[in-house]
């Protein structure tokens, strides 16, 4: 089926411009007409700007926006089609508008929601469409849409500590790489043309810094690109070989404070993913594996397969977890008293609260802890680039007879 981009004019007269898939222009105007829009026109779409590209600018704030506006529809009684028609109408997002179309087809061709979402995997996760398909069984669409508000929320919050959590150390680290090369390169090597042609023995400091600023001033272009080479290499070689990326994530969980903090991020991810998911009615089971692939790292995650596995086999979750041995003792006790108790639910959203608030204080000790770091790396370097160089020029003042 092709894709085509069209202009359509809805009930209300509101001009409707978006992408669908469709057999010709015959099947593109029928598919409009049911959806209740008036084609005006439309045109075939270029293969780059197909689906794919479309669905990659979906934002996860788009799909809160979506759930909470049918939260408050479903809860003032209006029709899902409606409901459906109303968002796909009033959406600014292009891309999301043409999925909420599609959507809007689906559910009128006598598909569930949940089908439809399905049909849209790079838009509606797994956890998404188990949730509304569980909603579906028991006749609760809204209590399903607050859970997911509350679970996309959190997601979204969650993404905004990790980039703050990694990607301001990587910038302070590469403003100090730029900052020692062009010290080294560009700077010290006028600075010191002066020193090398004193007739006196050199100290240490100034040997050293006119070795390193030699180093640089031959090397620098190595120096930038060997950290650069690293990293793309690490990533190709995660996404190529499993037993790299196993190995480079154990190390990682091995490391001081950010192994910590890597290993908190995971674990309220699961316990929010794994609460959401029970609170919506789906088996344990199920909802372990939903949970699981929320996990990033993969000795985590080997290890959440163990516990499927033994609960499989009848353990209890907390002795699952138990046995796994890569969760804290914390968490297990607290998932036995939730398990003993019969409130599983809310004690995997403390958990998962607990950690998160955790995750923050971890963040910002970070930063707290990088940026006087980095500051000290700087000062050293200009207190030795001062006494490398000031130092051979004040022994020659001492020599110079009055």
């Amino acid at each position: 089926m092709e894709r085509y981009k069209y202009r359509a004019m809805n009930d209300s007269g509101r001009p409707i411009r978006g992408v669908l898939s469709a057999a010709n222009e015959t099947d593109l105007f029928t598919q409009l007409q049911g959806s209740g829009l008036e084609l005006i026109s439309c045109s075939p779409v270029r293969s780059k700007t197909g689906a794919f590209s479309l669905r990659k600018k979906v934002k996860i704030r788009d799909l809160i926006q979506f759930f909470m506006h049918m939260q408050q529809m479903q809860g003032a009684g209006i029709p899902l089609l409606d409901s459906l028609a109303d968002l796909r109408d009033t959406a600014d997002n292009d891309g999301f508008r043409d999925v909420l179309a599609e959507l809007y087809r689906d559910v009128s061709e006598g598909s569930s929601l949940s089908e439809g979402m399905a049909n849209h995997p790079r838009v509606f996760g797994n956890l998404e469409v188990s949730l509304v398909a569980s909603s579906e069984e028991s006749g609760d669409l809204q209590e399903a849409c607050k859970q997911l508000v509350k679970y996309l929320k959190w997601v979204d919050a969650m993404q905004t500590r990790v980039r703050k959590a990694t990607r301001y150390p990587m910038i302070l680290c590469v403003v100090v790489l730029l900052t020692v090369v062009v010290m080294m390169g560009m700077v010290v090597p006028q600075i010191v043309g002066f020193i090398r042609n004193l007739d006196q023995e050199l100290p240490f400091s100034t040997t050293s810094l006119i070795a390193t600023s030699d180093f640089f001033s031959t090397y620098w272009l190595w120096v930038l690109l060997v950290p650069t080479i690293l990293v793309i290499a690490s990533i190709i070689l995660g996404r190529t070989s499993e037993s790299f990326a196993y190995r480079r994530d154990a190390l990682m969980l091995k490391m001081p404070i950010m192994g910590g903090l890597i290993r908190k991020i995971n674990i309220s991810r699961f316990s929010q993913t794994f609460g959401a998911l029970f609170a919506g009615g789906i088996d344990i089971l199920k909802s372990l594996d939903a949970a699981t692939n929320t996990v990033g790292n993969r000795v985590l995650k080997e290890s959440l397969e163990d516990v499927k596995r033994f609960v499989k086999e009848g353990d209890p979750l907390s002795a699952a977890l138990n046995k796994s041995g890569e969760f804290p003792s914390m968490v297990i006790r607290m998932v036995r008293v939730g398990e003993e108790s019969g409130g599983l639910t809310e004690v995997l959203n403390q958990v998962s609260e607990f950690y998160t608030n955790d995750v923050d204080e971890e963040v910002q000790k970070v930063i707290t802890m990088i940026e006087p770091s980095l500051t000290a790396v700087l000062g050293a370097m200009i207190l030795w680039i001062a006494v490398g160089v000031f130092g051979p020029i004040y022994s020659s003042f001492e020599n110079i007879d009055f």
